[in-house]
């Protein structure tokens, strides 16, 4: 009998075990982490697979591809947004490796509010690599009746001073970007030196040695 309840208990202490075991690998799954390595510090970008799965889907993949690495945040606008993930430190617009364009998922009930991912497009159903980050709560940019709107998909939820550095960069009009928006990129390169899918535990703080190895102000590209 002594045994029996011995062998009753084990299993009990092992289900509890498991539980939260399992709730974290979900949470993984549906809020995946992204880390930005730049040359102005680490962000950590928590996204949201559940409500954009196709957005979170093909944003993974150019992480995964390398794509970001070597990119540049092009486009600072410090009461709006900062935008990235399309050109080269030569501020070359980056074509290799660019895949098709997804299907808008601006209805997904996410806001572009300060701190959060959005991707960045012309018309709709036109993202592809290029994303940007709100500095400010950009209502605007929220999907409505009769405006498409842009798709938030994620978070910054480490790292909101390296936004901030980016922020109030030193901007200059480009010659090789020359837009309505007049002087938005930045003078001296901030480069994403390295983008990884990382786990949802891994911090900023606590990587920091590792680190070291339009007209409407649309966000378009």
């Amino acid at each position: 009998m002594k045994q029996l309840l011995g062998l009753k208990c084990a299993l009990a202490i092992v289900g509890l075990l498991a539980i939260p075991l399992t709730a974290q690998a979900d949470d993984a799954t549906a809020k995946p982490r992204v880390k930005f390595n730049t040359t102005l510090g680490d962000m950590i970008i928590e996204l949201d697979a559940e409500k954009a799965p196709i957005t979170v889907a093909n944003f993974i993949s150019y992480v995964e591809d390398g794509y970001y690495d070597g990119t540049i945040f092009h486009r600072v606008i410090p009461n709006f947004m900062i935008q990235g993930g399309g050109f080269t430190e030569n501020v070359e617009k980056k074509t290799e490796g660019l895949k098709a364009p997804i299907k808008l998922e601006s209805d997904n009930g996410l806001k572009n509010v300060k701190y959060a991912i959005a991707m960045a497009r012309g018309t709709p159903n036109s993202a592809t690599s290029q994303f940007f980050i709100n500095v400010v709560d950009n209502a605007r940019l929220d999907h409505r009746e009769g405006f498409p709107g842009y798709a938030a998909f994620g978070m910054v939820v480490e790292g909101q001073d390296v936004v901030e550095k980016i922020r109030t960069t030193k901007c200059i009009l480009h010659e090789k970007y020359k837009t309505a928006d007049g002087a938005v990129t930045p003078k001296e390169p901030v480069i994403i030196k390295k983008a990884t899918v990382v786990g949802p535990d891994e911090g900023t703080t606590k990587n920091q040695d590792k680190s070291e190895e339009k007209p409407e102000e649309k966000t378009d590209e």
